[in-house]
């Protein structure tokens, strides 16, 4: 099953999907930067924004790279390159695929285990359950955007933009309050896996359970919580974009050290 996920059409039906992603954003990169100059930017800038973004992106994308290898035992290359590439996450598609697998029947997620119906599953699930925010934002960005700007009034003069800042505050603050929660529901969900399965290995009330998974949710937490001190109190902003990948990076060394 790992040749076919790995064979030639595979790879060309992925890498046209990819490539036409490519094109588009090079596309809209172009029309940006003639935008930029034709309102008067100047074009040092523009190139030096183009520099820090291509600088910027390399460290977080290797996340991402991450993520095709991990997968890649299980779900061939072309597969898990292409969803990490277009729109996916790397916590949802392993977290999808893995959902998915144990639903079809597989102890876990493996090569060794793959079917085709299996795979077909899982390929289907990790797109359709990501397709929601780009059909949600074609049927209704465009009324978002307005409620967006609608604090502003006509008359251009500002009044009453105090008491319309205050109502988007609490707009937003309940926006920021619901996905703070549902991540800190994700988190809590692994972390009690993990201690679920710890505790439960061998006896009840006897730890004798995997420390792994334990001890490298700790360990990249306490990456995370660095970075995230040197970027707001340091304000060293642009540790920002090394976060995530570098958390993955040592937690993945802790799992190796303590493995």
């Amino acid at each position: 099953m790992i040749q076919v996920l790995n064979s030639l059409p595979m790879y060309i039906i992925c890498g046209l999907i990819i490539l036409f992603v490519a094109a588009v954003c090079i596309i809209f990169m172009i029309r940006a930067y003639r935008a930029g100059k034709s309102i008067g930017m100047d074009e040092k800038v523009l190139k030096r924004a183009v520099t820090s973004s291509v600088t910027f992106s390399i460290l977080p994308s290797v996340g991402i790279l991450l993520g095709v290898i991990a997968l890649s035992g299980s779900l061939g290359t072309p597969w898990p390159w292409l969803r990490l590439s277009v729109i996916g996450a790397l916590h949802y598609e392993t977290q999808v695929a893995q959902g998915a697998a144990e639903q079809v029947g597989l102890s876990s997620l493996s090569a060794a285990q793959m079917t085709p119906s299996a795979f077909t599953t899982i390929a289907l699930l990790m797109s359709i359950c990501i397709m929601w925010g780009m059909i949600l934002s074609v049927l209704f960005n465009k009324a978002y955007l307005k409620r967006l700007g609608s604090g502003k009034k006509k008359d251009g003069t500002g009044a009453g933009e105090a008491a319309d800042t205050v109502k988007d505050k609490k707009k937003q603050s309940f926006g920021d309050a619901a996905m703070i929660a549902m991540f800190i529901g994700l988190v809590s969900a692994y972390i009690g896996s993990y201690i679920g399965g710890f505790v439960s290995g061998k006896g009840r009330f006897t730890f004798r359970g995997d420390l792994t998974p334990i001890i490298v949710a700790a360990v990249a937490a306490a990456v995370m919580a660095v970075f995230t001190y040197l970027s707001e109190k340091k304000h060293m902003v642009w540790l920002e974009s090394f976060s995530i990948a570098g958390s993955m990076l040592i937690g993945m060394l802790a799992a190796i050290l303590f493995g």
